[in-house]
């Protein structure tokens, strides 16, 4: 549907290596990175906004690469809404159509039909000047919509956001998107990515690091980076012996599945992977460890609780647990969890 072969592009002492991506039709793609990769640069280059020096841009099987801005079937909305402030919202969705040759009929149901998708129908006859951030996201997002895009390029349409702002605009993301529409979406924020997307890709340095379902790379990140960039906290350096077990600074044993027989690498067990209970349980588990609560941290879904058995592990539960088992900061407590729930990386 949408691919990028070897895209290369030189700004300054900026730039973007080598970027082949791949969309298929009806994807939510996001590309995840820190501010300054070079994410936004990516979309410019597939809206047309900027020439790459090298590659190809191609969208339904056709190279798009030198095409004009205006005859390319793909919208892109900045973070920074970019409506117009002198029109009112219903001009603003109406801007696209300009000069297509479409009856004033079919023009007036394009507009009411994504309005009522973007859910601002009710602000046609408002001046932009007056809307709120959410609300100027929505007029952006029609206004784009009007014109049938193939797929859309999002740039941090989140960011500028509040929570609850946050959470009517991914619903109506995920309804555009269920609509048949694939979106190609960047953002520095993993929860951002893990709630909206089936596909994810990595950028970092100016190059692709990962990309793949967002739940494979989330669950198996290739290397250290995208690790700590995913949010997993529970990244140790380790030596492996023959019995597939991994020592970490020379004398905690943790029991692994290392299939590679590899001697040094790292060990990453994902905070949801590990059970924390007040007593030790009988499980398939093969690592029980007793160790002292050091700290709890509430975040708005679940906690994090910090907990010392040698090395600090980071666990994740819910609110419910936490009350249920009664846990306190420096109360002892035993953590468990599978040794194939141990990613090693060489």
């Amino acid at each position: 549907m949408l691919k990028l072969k070897d895209i290369s592009i030189q700004l300054g002492s900026f730039q973007l290596k080598n970027i082949n991506l791949e969309l298929d039709k009806g994807d939510y793609y996001v590309l995840l990175g820190k501010s300054g990769v070079g994410k936004t640069v990516l979309l410019e280059v597939i809206a047309g906004l900027i020439k790459p020096n090298s590659g190809q841009v191609i969208l339904n099987n056709e190279d798009i690469t030198h095409h004009k801005i205006q005859n390319r079937k793909v919208g892109i909305v900045f973070q920074d809404y970019s409506v117009f402030p002198h029109l009112t919202v219903k001009q603003n969705i109406a801007y696209p159509l300009k000069g297509k040759r479409i009856s004033n009929t079919e023009k007036e149901l394009l507009i009411t039909k994504y309005a009522e998708l973007a859910n601002i129908e009710h602000l046609l006859d408002r001046n932009t000047q007056n809307l709120s951030g959410g609300e100027l996201q929505r007029v952006a997002l029609a206004r784009m919509l009007v014109s049938k895009p193939d797929c859309i390029l999002l740039d941090e349409p989140l960011a500028s956001l509040d929570v609850q702002l946050k959470g009517g605009l991914r619903n109506l993301l995920r309804q555009i998107n269920q609509s048949g529409v694939t979106i190609l979406h960047v953002t520095h924020d993993y929860e951002e990515a893990i709630a909206l997307s089936n596909k994810v890709a990595v950028v970092h340095e100016g190059e692709i690091i990962q990309k793949g379902l967002t739940k494979e790379v989330f669950k198996k990140p290739a290397n250290e980076f995208v690790a700590n960039f995913t949010g997993i906290k529970n990244f140790f350096i380790s030596e492996f012996t023959p019995n597939n077990t991994a020592k970490i600074n020379g004398d905690l044993e943790i029991k692994v599945s290392n299939k590679d027989e590899l001697l040094k690498g790292k060990i990453i067990i994902r905070g949801e992977e590990i059970i924390l209970s007040n007593k030790k349980i009988e499980s398939s588990a093969t690592n029980n460890f007793k160790g002292k609560i050091k700290q709890i941290i509430p975040y708005l879904t679940n906690q994090e609780v910090i907990v010392d058995i040698g090395i600090e592990l980071s666990v994740v539960i819910s609110e419910e647990s936490l009350q249920k088992f009664n846990f306190k900061e420096g109360s002892e407590a035993w953590v468990s969890f599978k040794s194939t729930a141990i990613k090693i990386i060489p």
